[in-house]
């Protein structure tokens, strides 16, 4: 019966990436294919299970074990609630502990022999994706999203956090938590993944969107911008503001900046929104935090109110000045000027 379950739940799971890739374009990147990839380890542990091994019963099939199917899961919701569109390069090192457990995997299938010194090692990667599943639950208890998964993740999690922390036990010569053999351990774990499996095709065809969130569209889509003009302009725009000091004037809008530097104002738009990350406004407000500063540790400011000074920058409105400068720096300008007229002191003594 349960090799019936495996087999339906394989096939159901090869239709859900078919389905799915066809589809890709339409979802965030990232979110997309950590989800393709979570799916891809799930099949794997289905196929390759130790003690369920659908092919070869006993096979020590130990890269199809459940740990790459925890870390793809521990991605998918770290890039589910944020706005990351393209895969981090710093985040590839979560998987490294899948990498080790391979490897000491390795290491003792070729030693033929238990090791006292792999075991700890082994134990300590077993508290990271221990960590990993609290991550997820705490994840999936906090935000409302995604909670239509909960009654599924939740039991895997509890599982898979039961026979991390019974390896545990066991290391330290302690009585483990007695829940089942690893025969049902394991059976438990595969009937979550296929009634699992089936909940994802449900929300697949009803409401797609709660599983992978969709991408950005791209409105400079059918820009014909080469890479040297990018460059062109965005250098254009960044003199503009250094050397002519466009920013000082209040009422500056993108229309006047591009009849001035003879740059069309779509260009201009898409050179800041996607290749400096910026809207026009934030771009220019930058230029009159960073004056404002610079006029700020002159002397010859003194005399000046705070709103004054901001107002010589380019600033129309003290709302609007103490907003932007606290974006930007992180404090209020009242702040700033406080710590600047402290380092004085200290610098005076």
């Amino acid at each position: 019966m349960l090799k019936i379950i495996q087999i339906v739940a394989l096939l159901q799971g090869l239709f859900i990436l078919f389905i799915f890739y066809r589809t890709k374009k339409k979802y965030k990147k990232a979110t997309f294919w950590l989800f393709f990839g979570s799916i891809v380890s799930i099949l794997l542990y289905i196929i390759g299970s130790d003690d369920n091994n659908l092919f070869i019963d006993g096979a020590d099939w130990f890269l199809f074990d459940s740990s790459l199917f925890l870390t793809f899961l521990f991605l998918y919701f770290k890039y589910f609630r944020s706005d990351n569109e393209v895969f981090l390069k710093r985040d590839y090192l979560f998987f490294l502990p899948s990498l080790f457990s391979f490897l000491i995997e390795t290491l003792e299938i070729v030693s033929d022999r238990e090791n006292d010194f792999l075991e700890i090692i082994e134990t300590l990667i077993e508290f990271v994706f221990l960590g990993y599943l609290i991550y997820v639950l705490y994840n999936l208890l906090k935000t409302k999203r995604a909670n239509w998964i909960l009654y599924f993740v939740v039991p895997i999690v509890l599982i898979m956090s039961i026979s991390y922390i019974n390896g545990v036990l066991d290391l330290v010569e302690l009585a483990p938590i007695v829940f089942s053999d690893d025969d049902d351990f394991n059976t438990y774990l595969l009937l979550v993944v296929a009634f699992l499996f089936y909940f994802i095709t449900f929300y697949f065809i009803s409401k797609p969107k709660e599983l992978i969130p969709n991408a950005k569209i791209n409105k400079y889509k059918s820009s014909n911008l080469k890479p040297e003009l990018i460059e062109k302009y965005k250098n254009a725009l960044i003199q503009a503001m250094e050397k002519e000091k466009l920013f000082v004037d209040s009422r500056l809008s993108i229309h006047e900046v591009s009849k001035k530097l003879n740059i069309p104002r779509q260009y201009i738009s898409e050179v800041l929104n996607l290749h400096l990350e910026k809207s026009f406004q934030d771009f220019v407000n930058e230029y009159r935090v960073e004056a404002f500063v610079k006029n700020l540790k002159n002397d010859q400011y003194d005399h000046f109110t705070l709103f004054g000074m901001a107002t010589e920058v380019g600033f129309s409105s003290k709302s609007t000045f103490n907003a932007t400068f606290k974006k930007v720096k992180g404090i209020t300008p009242t702040q700033f000027k406080n710590s600047i007229a402290k380092k004085k002191i200290i610098g005076a003594e």
